[in-house]
């Protein structure tokens, strides 16, 4: 079975410790949902499994698949099969959401050896070729995330509400098809409606693709319409708790000092 193993993984940042031994395996299907106080640890465990050069992995290990994937660059892991949604999605002026997709999904194909004879009239009878294929292929990950072929005319995340940046952070998701996604608190900023929006588009493209994916939030609310399969708490750079969705309407009613005070009495036995 595909799956994702995070084995004893210690990152740090600027020098700083923040990661302390996370341990954590997602198989491909499962929903696996990680929550905890800001300062916790989460953000930092999303940007060291996509490879972000600033969150240095001192020890342990990655896992794609069985294939160390610890020391690889951010587009081999994308090409690999992982993709991560942002909490703060960047505009970009003058780039279509088309375009984007198009350049994005090429950019995860197996790159040529470069040896084969270049022919300038070929390659723009392929292209032009490729463009039609891909506007049939967008049109129905469009359907799938509950869009109308306007909205990828637009440039990237430009002007667009908090709500339309992550249902194109989803159309992403759709696009790429990964075999494991990272959504780093896609329901920050929602309100309830778009909240729903969200998670039924999220639901959609997990049920066509059959991904794995961590989804970390504060919140139970986005919970409501995700179900975890797992959930697990973070506090000062570890996994110190993990359970059912319970857990999750626990954590709402008594907060993470409930936690707090469950360690500091099992220490104490």
């Amino acid at each position: 079975m595909s799956k994702l193993e995070i084995k004893n993984l210690k990152v740090s940042v600027e020098g700083k410790l923040i990661l302390k031994g996370v341990i954590l395996t997602i198989n491909k299907g499962e929903i696996h949902a990680l929550m905890g106080q800001n300062g916790s640890g989460k953000t930092t465990l999303a940007k060291a499994l996509m490879g972000h050069p600033k969150y240095v992995i001192e020890e342990g290990q990655i896992l794609l698949n069985g294939e160390d994937i610890t020391e690889a660059s951010p587009d081999e892991r994308a090409r690999k099969g992982l993709f991560m949604t942002f909490q703060y999605p960047v505009e970009i002026s003058g780039v279509s959401l088309l375009n984007f997709l198009r350049a994005a999904k090429k950019a995860r194909e197996p790159q040529s050896s470069g040896e084969e004879k270049f022919d300038v009239q070929k390659a723009r009878a392929q292209e032009l070729i490729n463009a039609l294929k891909f506007k049939k292929y967008i049109k129905g990950k469009l359907e799938l995330v509950g869009v109308d072929e306007t909205f990828v005319n637009r440039y990237l995340n430009e002007g667009f509400s908090g709500g339309e940046k992550k249902r194109s952070e989803i159309l992403q998701l759709a696009t790429l098809e990964p075999e494991f996604a990272i959504l780093d608190e896609i329901d920050s900023g929602l309100d309830i409606d778009a909240l729903k929006i969200v998670a039924d588009a999220v639901k959609s493209v997990k049920a066509q693709h059959e991904m794995g994916l961590l989804l970390i939030t504060h919140y139970q609310r986005i919970l409501n319409y995700i179900k975890p399969h797992h959930i697990h708490v973070m506090m000062d750079g570890r996994i110190i708790k993990s359970g059912g969705p319970e857990l999750a309407k626990i954590l709402e009613e008594k907060g993470y000092k409930w936690i707090e005070e469950e360690i500091a009495i099992n220490q104490s036995i």
